[in-house]
């Protein structure tokens, strides 16, 4: 049982059962306390009517004690003030019609009736089938006083033993039908919620299967767009995105490992040839070249380490910075290569430009770009500034040979090399212009790669 409230299919079958048996229960009772209500109001309008007739019977004339001749087939009792009984139909033993108040019913006893009386003869059809049945006789009464005020007469009427039976068996079949059309209903829901889960069944067996290696699988998407299909697919993505970020990070770690192990290697086998050969090694040399090993080590990681802060940077603790400002810093005792210049250009509306970001974030943006520019650049690099309505654009661009434009997008990948054969040393670790895409990212703007050997950086600009 712990196990069956566990399963959805049984707790929806379950709701749905009882309430089901609620609502139509609620709805079984209504029906026949109508019904019910109906017979009875009908009984005691009858009995109003009988109550009028022996009224109006009294009006014209006629004697209280002639009553039991002339009618026929009439419940009723008619008694002085007193409350003797001149006449009534049937004959009772110590019993009247009048009914207790407030109520309008009275209920007699087969034993009350006087069945043999000549009276009770001639109205015995009006009720006899239930009295033959040692059933209770239920009258409903209507009560009115003669004109004269000299009786007091009383109607009765029973309720029609045929619509009775109609009612009754009504209640008996609405006991039996309800809890069993409950029953029904809960089984088709248990049916109906066991074949809609069985596509999420399909999903979770799939996914139980996926392992880290196995991403690429996905899970069954079930016809139709309902909401169990647009959970496969909403599945389908986050397996995509694992799928991709799985393999980005492995690619990373890979290429980690690779640009981490040249300078390892290097550095070791420096520190084993010298140890090697204390007598015949410099060692002043050889430490100067360990430490640039460890220092293109420590660059490689805090790189690394950046980017890994830039995935997840917010937006929260961003203030506005003047990207004028940045663009100075950048270029602030800053000595280029031999026979390459670097100029700036920031326009006249560009000047108070503010940008909401990390102004040490921003510098070092552009000064990636800037030395980007500037290692493949023949003699010149130029950095512009302007804005629009709503941007701040920075334009880097130098006279170098481009970019094709197959490549203008994958060069923002980490540990991306176009020209693969050049020094390491002078082309650096593959990075930079990865850190800068990052950088654009996190602060709400994009950058791409143009023409002529020029990279554009858009930002928002701050509100005013």
């Amino acid at each position: 049982m712990f196990r069956l409230w566990h399963s959805t299919r049984f707790r929806v079958a379950l709701v749905a059962a009882l309430a089901s048996a609620i609502a139509l229960g609620a709805l079984s009772v209504w029906l026949v306390t109508q019904l019910q209500g109906r017979l009875e109001q009908a009984a005691q309008e009858v009995a109003g009517e009988r109550t009028r007739t022996i009224v109006q019977m009294l009006r014209t004339g006629t004697p209280a004690t002639d009553l039991d001749r002339l009618t026929s087939g009439q419940l009723f009792e008619v008694t002085d003030q007193q409350g003797h009984i001149l006449a009534s139909c049937p004959v009772l033993f110590d019993a009247t019609l009048k009914p207790p108040r407030p109520a309008n019913v009275v209920t007699l006893q087969p034993y009350e009736i006087q069945m043999q009386a000549e009276n009770t003869v001639r109205c015995a059809d009006t009720f006899g089938p239930a009295v033959a049945g040692d059933d209770t006789l239920t009258l409903y009464v209507e009560t009115q006083v003669s004109d004269d005020n000299r009786y007091i007469v009383r109607g009765a009427a029973a309720v029609d033993p045929g619509g009775q039976d109609a009612v009754d068996t009504a209640r008996t079949g609405l006991l039996v039908a309800v809890p069993l059309v409950a029953l029904l209903i809960g089984a088709i829901a248990w049916f109906a919620v066991r074949r809609s889960l069985r596509p999420v069944e399909a999903i979770r067996s799939e996914v139980a299967e996926i392992s880290a290696h196995e991403l690429g699988r996905r899970v069954p998407v079930p016809t139709g767009q309902d909401e169990i299909g647009k959970l496969a697919e909403t599945m389908n993505t986050m397996l995509t995105r694992l799928d991709t970020a799985v393999t980005r990070q492995s690619q990373f770690t890979a290429d980690a490992s690779h640009e981490l192990r040249t300078p390892l290697t290097s550095l070791r086998t420096q520190l084993e040839v010298l140890l090697a050969h204390p007598d015949h090694i410099a060692w002043r040399p050889a430490c100067e070249n360990a430490v640039l090993d460890v220092t293109r080590m420590q660059d490689l990681v805090a790189d690394l380490l950046l980017l890994s802060k830039l995935e997840k940077a917010t937006s929260g603790q961003f203030v506005p910075v003047p990207l004028a400002d940045v663009v100075s810093a950048c270029l602030a005792g800053r000595e280029a290569r031999d026979g390459v210049v670097i100029t700036s250009d920031i326009a006249d509306d560009a000047e108070a430009a503010m940008v909401p970001g990390s102004r040490a974030r921003l510098i070092r943006m552009v000064r990636n770009l800037v030395d980007n520019a500037e290692r493949h650049a023949i003699t010149d690099v130029h950095i512009a500034v302007s804005t629009t309505d709503t941007e701040c654009v920075v334009t880097v661009y130098d006279d170098g040979p481009g970019i094709p434009v197959e490549d203008r997008q994958r060069v923002f990948d980490r540990f991306v090399r176009l020209d693969d054969g050049r020094d390491r040393d002078e082309g650096g670790s593959g990075l930079g212009l990865a850190i800068v895409a990052e950088i654009a990212r996190a602060h709400g703007g994009s950058v791409t790669v143009g023409d002529d050997a020029h990279f554009v950086v858009r930002l928002p600009r701050a509100e005013s």
